[in-house]
């Protein structure tokens, strides 16, 4: 079997701070205070004891951590979306792994070549990442709402074509309380220069995001 070389499109790949402000006064002792005094005594009090903005409460987390997404899906579903890949998977190198961790499949069998990634992403509160997620939906418009998974889910699926060859990736995304699971998976046929069809694409990163999903929620603190 020949070698081909794979496309520059698929080779190229691979808190908030919460502010507890009390107002404090400091009443100075004298002489036996007049009634007038009293008066103001009293005003004072009464200010003092109903701030004008209550302290905020810290955020509650659901989650703390990213889990291990190399070990999110099971071996089966990743010899059934990426045939011929080590299930073990390779972990990506992250700037900050307590919050960001990615684990990549890719394998060429035959002339057929599949990539998947897997990402966990911890935000800081609920609000983050519902905002975080409406942002990247925003960007990745097109696509449509996935049911019955996490908080929220969206997917897309997008074809490109280099070199005539054609590429199709399916992507992803989802919400699950503070945390966010994205879903890239792609596929290309060497010998025909066709894409996978956009049905088989898009069902294999939606089985992917819900194992992702379900394996981050199995695991919460």
């Amino acid at each position: 079997m020949r070698s081909l070389p794979l496309p520059l499109a698929l080779t190229a790949r691979l808190s908030p701070v919460v502010v507890l402000a009390a107002a404090g006064w400091a009443l100075s002792s004298g002489p036996a205070a007049t009634p007038a005094a009293e008066d103001r005594t009293a005003t004072q009090k009464t200010e003092g004891d109903s701030p004008s903005a209550p302290a905020t409460a810290a955020v509650s987390k659901t989650y703390s951590a990213a889990p291990s997404p190399c070990g999110s899906l099971a071996e089966t579903s990743i010899k059934d979306l990426v045939p011929g890949a080590r299930t073990a998977g390779k972990e990506i190198p992250s700037t900050d792994s307590k919050l960001r961790r990615t684990c990549s499949w890719n394998a060429l069998k035959g002339y057929d070549y599949r990539w998947l990634d897997v990402s966990f992403e911890i935000t800081a509160s609920d609000e983050a990442a519902a905002e975080s997620f409406k942002e990247r939906v925003a960007a990745k418009s097109g696509g449509g709402e996935v049911p019955g998974i996490g908080d929220a889910g969206y997917s897309v699926v997008n074809l490109t074509t280099e070199d005539k060859q054609q590429t199709r990736e399916g992507v992803v995304m989802v919400r699950s309380s503070n945390a966010l699971v994205s879903i890239t998976y792609s596929g290309s046929d060497f010998e025909s220069k066709k894409a996978p069809d956009t049905d088989e694409i898009n069902k294999g990163a939606i089985k992917a995001a819900k194992e992702a999903v379900a394996s981050l929620e199995d695991g919460k603190e």
